[in-house]
This record gives structure tokens, sequence and C-alpha cells, in this order.
């Protein structure tokens, strides 16, 4: 009989975790539509323009260790 309630424990903690965790998502301030679509499209301007500084770098030191080091091919 000790082993029914070792088996019992783990499920009824586990359906704790999940009403736990609907009770806090119940909790959280969403943002509205237009939020996420702001953001959104500020993250994927931040992330092109990184994209393209990190894209200019890369050519430029490519260019560099071409003709430094390779010489000038």
């Amino acid at each position: 009989m000790g082993s029914r309630s070792q088996v019992a424990k783990p499920k009824k903690a586990r359906f704790k975790w999940f009403s736990d965790t609907i009770a806090e998502l119940k909790k959280v301030t969403w943002p509205t539509r237009h939020e996420t679509l702001r953001l959104t499209v500020l993250c994927i301007i931040v992330s092109a323009i990184v994209g393209l500084i990190l894209g200019v770098l890369d050519y430029g030191f490519a260019e560099l260790v071409s003709k430094v080091f390779l010489g000038g091919k």
C-alpha cells in the first residue's frame, strides 16, 4: 500500500504545476496588438541594421586579409 501513495504524489505534483502555471499566466499583463506589432517591427529593423553592420565589417576584414596575407588575390 505504501507504493501506491508514492505513485500518486508525482501525478498530483504535475497537475499542481500546470494549475500554478495557468494561474501565473493569468496575472501577466499582456501587450496590446499595437504594442506587439510596433515592437516586432522595431526588432526587425534593429536586426537588419546590426546584420548590415556585421556584413560590412566581414567584407572589410575579408578584403584586408586577402590583400595583406594573400598578396592581393
